[in-house]
């Protein structure tokens, strides 16, 4: 009898308690729960993201890292590109409602997008934020989102990831294909993202082109990397490793910016 020989999945990384994203005390940014508190409005810029305020809630977020709303409305034909770009350019959220996009459509794609980009402009960086006061972003009055509900979602999508694979390396590297001699078949979604690995695009490059949001691509390539499909792509010497958003190396780091927040 012929035995198929398979490649065993990559071993599964040590577990860390702070890896998991549990809450640290103060919030996730301590700038941003005293804005809440004072029910400002402007924009909070921070290393991975910027979160828009009305009032002291959240109303709209973006991120390099997360397609934004027009990507997740223009991608599966729910909107044409020119009504995005004429509503953008007249800041009138009105003008998405009188060319077919429901209210309801537009609710759920304003908080997908906003969730999305919010996962990574809270993850933890080496910098404080900076806030601008000013005025109300013009999707204020779509669906504002109270801070404590932001940072409880973003918790709970950082303990899902760690709980499918705890590793975080392929969130932000350049992605590669295992392709063991018998790999398992997977679901349609992950297919697809799996088929659009190949050693250049990151997750989001891949979430931009299915025009999903980033955090499912993460859930899905967390997945494959479990299964031992993709790794990371090693990076060549001298290259800059991507931000590693669950990393418990950082939390020095993590405290001197909490404090220069609570400054």
């Amino acid at each position: 009898m012929t035995v198929v020989g398979t490649t065993p999945p990559p071993r599964l990384p040590v577990r860390h308690r702070t890896a998991a994203g549990e809450r640290a005390p103060g919030g996730l940014s301590p700038m941003l729960t005293r804005l809440a508190h004072e029910r400002a409005t402007g924009v909070l810029v921070r290393e991975h993201g910027t979160l828009h305020l009305a009032e002291g809630r959240v109303v709209h977020a973006e991120s390099p890292l997360a397609p934004g709303l027009d990507v997740l409305l223009t991608a599966h034909g729910a909107l044409d590109p020119d009504t995005w770009r004429a509503a953008q350019d007249s800041a009138d959220g009105g003008r998405l409602l009188h060319r077919g996009l429901t209210p309801g459509a537009l609710e759920v794609a304003q908080v997908s997008a906003l969730y999305d980009a919010a996962y990574f402009a809270l993850a933890p960086s080496g910098t404080p934020g900076r806030f601008r006061y000013g005025r109300a972003h013009w999707l204020a009055s779509v669906r504002p989102v109270p801070v404590a509900g932001l940072e409880r979602e973003t918790l709970r999508r950082r303990a899902l990831l760690h709980r499918i694979w705890p590793d975080p390396a392929t969130d932000g590297a350049r992605l590669v294909r295992a392709d063991p001699a018998a790999a398992p078949a997977v679901p349609s979604r992950q297919a697809a993202v799996l088929a659009r690995v190949d050693g250049v695009r990151r997750a989001a490059d891949i979430a931009r082109e299915l025009g999903r949001p980033a955090f499912h691509t993460l859930v899905h390539i967390r997945r494959l990397a479990a299964a031992g499909l993709v790794s990371p792509q090693t990076p060549p010497v001298g290259d800059h490793p991507p931000p590693d958003f669950a990393d418990p190396c950082i939390a020095l780091l993590k405290r001197v910016r909490d404090a220069l927040e609570a400054l």
